[in-house]
């Protein structure tokens, strides 16, 4: 499958993030990419940035973002492509949920420690950005901490275990995810208001990486369709091959995108790499989601 088409990275916008916007277009076309989309947590603030950088080097940047949200009760990533990066609601919605990341950042210690695992509250503050701390930087400092030496419940994060691909994001996953002994809950905008914040400022809205986040559960994989999603990113680094494949004929079922993205992050998912996640039809998956965005009213590509 080709590989120039990567529509779900991550900027130093993102609290988990590493590479300023302009960096990570460097990246981007030194990884071969042709067509990518910056899409940070809950923020377009880069979004200009990266498209002036890739002007610069021959790239084609479409605007994004990747909107944290609810739906009956799971909490989804939606990504959406080619939207007014200026538009109001999406100051709104960073703002917000950056108000609720600096409420919850000192529960979020509070819950780890209780698991018993040890960190230095001191050498995780200085990870934070913009005052925010997430699980990968309680990930980062515990694992470095010699009282956890012995402690089992760090032991598949270190290296040869079987969550050391990308030990700080699995931290995440395993214990301060949705679900969680250390999860701290957030209220998220909801699934059919983030897409109509996508679709009314001209964007393309896609779920992200549902395999990590409803498996291959195809009921409400259905109900999630019929909410008015664009398309499923069903080329991900989240998905194996039978999920890949799940994904693949569902979407050509519902006559939706079947798109891809990598969602590279830098040192927080060391294991995924630009450039490294297939298509099997990237010139028609880039042109229909152009479509779809011009027929909204978009040129903010």
């Amino acid at each position: 499958m080709e590989k120039w088409l990567d529509l779900h990275m991550h900027s130093s916008y993102s609290t988990d993030g590493e590479l300023a916007p302009s960096a990570l277009m460097a990246v981007c076309a030194a990884a071969g990419l042709k067509t990518v989309a910056l899409t940070d947590h809950n923020s377009v603030s880069g979004v200009s940035q990266a498209k002036a950088a890739g002007k610069g080097l021959g790239l084609e940047v479409i605007s994004g973002i990747e909107i944290d949200c609810k739906y009956e009760g799971c909490e989804l990533h939606l990504l959406g492509y080619g939207i007014d990066e200026r538009a109001d609601i999406f100051a709104d919605i960073e703002k917000d949920v950056h108000e609720q990341e600096l409420c919850m950042s000192a529960e979020l210690m509070e819950r780890v420690l209780a698991l018993g695992i040890f960190f230095d509250k001191n050498v995780v503050e200085k990870l934070a950005v913009q005052g925010v701390i997430n699980a990968e930087m309680i990930a980062e400092a515990a694992l470095e901490d010699t009282r956890n030496a012995q402690n089992k419940l760090l032991a598949p994060f270190r290296f040869g275990g079987e969550r050391s691909d990308n030990p700080f994001v699995n931290f995440y996953w395993d214990f301060c995810s949705q679900g969680k002994p250390a999860y701290v809950p957030m209220e998220y905008i909801s699934l059919n208001g983030a897409i109509r914040a996508i679709k009314e400022n001209n964007g393309a809205a896609i779920l992200a990486h549902p395999g990590i986040n409803i498996g291959q559960d195809q009921s409400f994989a259905q109900s999630i369709v019929e909410q008015g999603i664009d398309g499923i990113e069903a080329y991900s680094n989240y998905h194996d091959e039978k999920t890949t494949n799940f994904y693949e004929q569902f979407c050509l079922k519902n006559n939706i995108l079947a798109t891809t993205g990598s969602d590279f992050h830098g040192k927080a998912k060391p294991s995924i790499y630009l450039g490294e996640i297939g298509n099997p039809a990237p010139t028609k998956t880039r042109d229909a989601l152009l479509s779809i965005i011009k027929d909204r009213g978009g040129n903010n590509y």
